[in-house]
Order: structure tokens, then C-alpha cells, then sequence
């Protein structure tokens, strides 16, 4: 589908801009959105309110700060490239580097597709009590019809509601339970590391800040490409992703930091440990109420599928670019691409034992392959010879190598947590 919008001439086609013009741009920044609300980001906030109450919120701002910069500066090479991260790697680059990172990037979209499935298949057995291989495959076939059948524009609308759904959940469990506004607002700008929470920590960042969304979406900005000829329209384009860009992480940013609120007001509050997301939904009943189990469980599930849908997307992106070419269902590489990455994930969770700290690791791999996108970007969105005069200043160059660095500082200390 993006391959047909990179090769039609539109030069007379010039959009309009006015302040209701800008919904029309609203949609490629939720699909990322979708992403790091995910069943792994669940498990991770979870996880991180139940055992540190509200301490480890600041991780989730600070993630997703960084977050708003990568996903506005690769959205920025899709745009004034008319290239995704992958295919740019792949033209910009010696074969074996960008082989090699775009290799470890489909890993990274495998143990994604991993959680994002396993999330669904959860919220399965909470909802039905399927077991979870049988609807680990039930969330496959009804990911495959959606991606192979249907069109960018109506998955786009699809992945918006859920987001709604999702969101709503959360107010309606917050409104459940008491919360100290003073300690977590305090908790979200004032970092701390408690003994043993590097685990968490980096899990969360890998929840937030997911390789797979860079490539993805310099992707899918794409759908609301016109003229790259037209400097005025790149730039209106630059703008108005950027706040489709900025409304939805602070989306993304308020339902995280509502799952470690949750856990914290109401597992940490009261010594509860959890150990898994059935066990969370089975508690919340007792606590908050029936209809609080049931409407997690609905939202999980939401979560599970929208972003099984997005990691598919991402792990055609990433395979086709390998052969540079543009993300298109119609593709037999994209086709493949996206096979790859939800049936090798699906193989995965029949091998797996503790469904929920499969969640967590498969976070934490992805904040281990982070770094690796991160200074790829860097070095393609701050080279002319790719993006001409759009390429990143100086600061904003500096400032992407501050959050590469700060990824990678996180990963030693993991590193050095295991010894």
C-alpha cells in the first residue's frame, strides 16, 4: 500500500492546513501508541508498581520523553525521504551493518509478537478459559485475516477504537481505587533505583521505548504523504506529525503510568505480590470489585490484538526493507516479513513455562537491541547525503546521542546486575 503512495505524483495535489486539518493527520502516531501499551508493557508496569509501589514511575516518563523524540525524528526520514528506517538502512549503509541490525531488529519484532500474542491468549483464558496455546493461535488467525485482508485506513480506525477502549478501562479502575496524588507525582519526575529493580526498569523501557515502533513508524507516516517536492508541504507535514506524534505517546504516557498506579494503590498497598496477569485480574474482583476483572480483562485483550497487528505491521517493514523495498501486504517479502515474526513468536510461546515473566524478558530483549536502532537513526537522520538540508542540527544530533547513551548506560548496568 505505501509502495503505491511513494510512486504516485501528486504535485497537483497540494493539501491544505487549518486547525481542523490536523485530525486528518491523527492516526499514524496512535498505531505506535498501540505498541507500547502493550500485554509486555502490562506485565512490566505491573510488576513495577506490585513490587516498588509508585517509585519506578519515573522510568515511565522519562521513556517516553525519549520516546516523543525517536518516534518525531524517525517520522522526520520517512518524511522528507519518502524511505522507512529499514529500506534507508539498507541504501545508506554497507550490507553486513545494516544486515546485521536489521537481522537483530526482526528478533526484536519476534519476542514483540511474542508478548503481544501471549497478552491476547491471557486475556483469553481470564475472559473464556482457553487455554493459552489455543488462543495464542486464535489471536494469529484473526491478526493474519485483519493484516492480509484489509486495508491500511479501516486497521487505522480499528487500532484508534481499541486505543479508546483501552484508555477508558484504565479511568474507569482508577476511579475504583484511592490514590496519593502527592507521592506519584513526585515518583514520576524524581528518579530512584531500588535494590533489585533493574530487571523492572529495563523492562519497562523496553515496554516503552520498542525498536520495532521506530521502523514502523517511519512506515506508516507515510500515509499522509503528498508532494516531496514541495518544501512547504514537508514542513507542514513535520509539524502536524509532530503533534500526532506528541498527543499520542502523552496517550501512551497516562495508561502506563495508570497500570503502575493501579498496582501500586492496590497490590503494593497491601503486600500482594504478583506473579502473573490472571493472578492481577483474579485479585482486582475481591479488591475493586467483579466488573473491575472483567474490564481489565477486556482491555487486555484489546491491547493483545491491536498490537499484535502493529508488530506483524513492523516485522513486514523491517524484512521487506532488507530487499529495499516499501512495506505492501501485496508483497510477498512484506507477506513474509510478517509470517516471520508472528509464527516464529507463536512457535515461542508453546515452549514457554511462566507466561507472565516471559512477558518482562521479552521487554528487557528489546531494550538490549535498542541501542543498536537508536544510532542507526542517529547516523541516517543526521547524514545530508540521506536527508538533504532536513538532516537533524547539532543539538538536536547531541541530544539523540544523550538518549543512546543513557539506553545503553541502562543496559551495562543490567549487564552488570547478572553477575
Amino acid at each position: 500500500m505505501f509502495a503505491f503512495l511513494k510512486k504516485l505524483d501528486n504535485k497537483n495535489h497540494k493539501p491544505t492546513f487549518g486547525a481542523l486539518k490536523i485530525l486528518k493527520y491523527i492516526g499514524p502516531g496512535l498505531l505506535v501508541t498501540v505498541g507500547f501499551i502493550d500485554p509486555g508493557n502490562w506485565a512490566s508496569n505491573i510488576a513495577a508498581g506490585a513490587e516498588f509501589g509508585f517509585t519506578l514511575l519515573w522510568m515511565v516518563t522519562l521513556s517516553t520523553i525519549m520516546l516523543i523524540i525517536l518516534q518525531h525524528n524517525v517520522a522526520h526520514l520517512g518524511i522528507a525521504t519518502g524511505l522507512c528506517l529499514s529500506e534507508a538502512a539498507t541504501k545508506h549503509t554497507k550490507p553486513w551493518v545494516s544486515r546485521s541490525i536489521l537481522g537483530t531488529a526482526m528478533l526484536a519484532s519476534v519476542s514483540t509478537s511474542l508478548a503481544e500474542i501471549l497478552g491476547g491468549a491471557i486475556a483469553l483464558d481470564m475472559l473464556f478459559g482457553i487455554p493459552i496455546p489455543a488462543g495464542a493461535i486464535l489471536v494469529v488467525i484473526f491478526v493474519g485475516v485483519m493484516l492480509f485482508t484489509n486495508s491500511y485506513a479501516l486497521i487505522e480506525k480499528i487500532i484508534i477504537a481499541f486505543v479508546s477502549i483501552i484508555g477508558l478501562s484504565f479511568l474507569y479502575e482508577l476511579s475504583l481505587v484511592e490514590i496519593d496524588w502527592v507521592q506519584a507525582g513526585i515518583a514520576w519526575v524524581v528518579p530512584s533505583i531500588p535494590q533489585g529493580s533493574i530487571l523492572i526498569i529495563m523492562s519497562v523501557l523496553g515496554a516503552v521505548v520498542m525498536p520495532h515502533n521506530l521502523f514502523l513508524h517511519s512506515e506508516i507516516i507515510q500515509s499522509r504523504q503528498w508532494n516531496l517536492e514541495d518544501d512547504a508541504v514537508i514542513k507542514k507535514q513535520l509539524d502536524y506529525e509532530f503533534v500526532d506524534t506528541l498527543v499520542s505517546m502523552l496517550i501512551g504516557w497516562a495508561i502506563n503510568s495508570s497500570m503502575i498506579i493501579l498496582a501500586a494503590a492496590t497490590f503494593f498497598s497491601k503486600g500482594v505480590e504478583v506473579n502473573e496477569l490472571q493472578q492481577a485480574q483474579s485479585m482486582l474482583g475481591p479488591l475493586l470489585g467483579n466488573n473491575a476483572g472483567v474490564v481489565f480483562a477486556i482491555a487486555l485483550l484489546f491491547a493483545g490484538i491491536a498490537s499484535t497487528i502493529t508488530s506483524g505491521m513492523a516485522g513486514g517493514s523491517i524484512f521487506s526493507g532488507l530487499f529495499s523495498e516499501p512495506y505492501d501486504i501485496n508483497d510477498n517479502h512484506s507477506r513474509l516479513g510478517i509470517a516471520l515474526s508472528l509464527i516464529t513468536a507463536l512457535l515461542l510461546i508453546f515452549m514457554i513455562g511462566n507466561p507472565f515473566k516471559a512477558l518482562i524478558i521479552s521487554q528487557m530483549i528489546l531494550s538490549i537491541q535498542l541501542p543498536f536502532t537508536i544510532f542507526l537513526q542517529i547516523y541516517l537522520t543526521s547524514s545530508k547525503k540521506v536527508m538533504g538540508k532536513y538532516a537533524n542540527t547539532k543539538f538536536t544530533t547531541g541530544l539523540m546521542l544523550v538518549i543512546g547513551s543513557i539506553v545503553t548506560f541502562l543496559n551495562v548496568l543490567l549487564f552488570i546486575s547478572f553477575f
